[in-house]
């Protein structure tokens, strides 16, 4: 039985030694024949170019008229007649509405006649000085008018004029600037108070867009910088646009408020959404497609090629206009980089660059 045991254990040894072995020739296998097994990864590259580099801010906003100016009624009354409808083109100076000048009339031929009758008083008390009035002393006579004019009424006949016709003229509204008219509130046969809004009347020869920028883009604005405006109506065709205003406050969300003004454009409402481009043109910076980057544990990734095998290179991300990004640090100028199924490749993968 001893004989036994002992005769098992040595056989056991023996196996086991031989599976050693065999483990330790696995090992021994080069790793270079396993990636010779995998097959190659086809992939698109690209360079990565040093050059000039549009760095591209987007904002959305509402277009507003380039100038809105309130039609007034500044005098109360009865409307006779609204001689326009919303959405009417008018002139600076058309007539657009008139009260009933029933009593405005009245009110200025009474001016009249008292302002007459001022005259005439006037005239007569000039005759007490005959000899005065024929003579040469101009200074003297001048000093006399003026207390006759006075005395009579004739100044203050003359301001009640003025005034009788001021309410008179109010009467009748024009329209302060050329434009379109909009929120008419009115029409005829109306009772309205004085001081009363009539209408709205836009100035539509150039719009206004009004967006909002991050205080970190700011730096990269300046007047008269060229935007383009993508109306939400139509967001194929670009509309030329340049910056006319910054406000010089940051609000509480770290925005800045950017004024863009563009042409008179038919298709063009006030009110309107739209989209601004404001273009910042970076020079000499180091530049890949967009395609080349990818993220790894949150990470910015940018594989290049190195001997037909693929290397992972970790980078430092800068600016991005959608089509190209920035790279600040991690990929050297002229490097081939890969862009495109590198979003599950490896380091150190074989791949096969495809011909276009």
């Amino acid at each position: 039985m001893k004989n036994s045991t002992l005769i098992l254990f040595g056989f056991l040894i023996v196996l086991f030694s031989a599976c050693q072995e065999d483990k330790e020739k696995v090992e021994e296998a080069p790793t270079e024949s396993f990636r010779n097994e995998v097959a190659a990864t086809e992939v698109n590259i690209a360079t990565a170019e040093r050059k000039s580099f549009d760095y591209l801010i987007n904002a959305t906003g509402k277009l507003e008229a380039g100038s809105e100016v309130l039609a007034v009624i500044e005098q109360a009354g009865y409307l006779l007649e609204v001689n326009v409808r919303e959405g009417q083109f008018v002139k600076k100076g058309d007539i657009i509405a008139k009260l009933d000048p029933t009593e405005s009339e009245f009110r200025l031929e009474k001016a009249k006649i008292s302002l007459r009758n001022a005259n005439a008083q006037y005239e007569s008390a000039k005759f007490g000085f005959p000899d005065l009035f024929a003579s040469d002393r101009t200074e003297e006579k001048a000093i006399v008018d003026e207390q006759l004019k006075a005395k009579n009424g004739v100044f203050l006949s003359e301001v009640e004029l003025r005034e009788a016709q001021m309410a008179f003229d109010r009467s009748v509204v024009k329209a302060p600037i050329s434009g379109q008219v909009a929120d008419l509130k009115y029409k005829a046969g109306s009772l309205v108070a004085a001081n009363t809004e009539l209408c709205q009347i836009l100035g539509t020869s150039e719009f206004i867009l009004k967006v909002k920028v991050l205080e970190s883009d700011i730096s990269l604005i300046s007047i008269n910088q060229k935007a383009e405006v993508y109306p939400i109506s139509n967001t194929q065709t670009a509309l030329n646009g340049r910056v006319t205003g910054i406000n010089p406050k940051v609000d509480e969300s770290g925005l800045v408020q950017v004024s863009i003004t563009l042409a008179a454009n038919k298709n063009l409402l006030p009110g309107m959404n739209a989209r601004a481009v404001i273009r910042a043109p970076q020079n000499n910076s180091l530049v890949v497609p967009k395609d080349a980057l990818v993220y790894r544990s949150g990470r910015a990734v940018v594989f290049t090629i190195e001997n037909k095998e693929s290397k992972w290179n970790y980078v430092e991300v800068g600016k991005d206009n959608g089509e190209e990004v920035e790279i600040l640090d991690g990929v050297e100028e002229n490097s081939t980089v890969i862009t495109s199924n590198n979003l599950q490749l490896a380091h150190q993968a074989p791949v096969q660059i495809v011909k276009e």
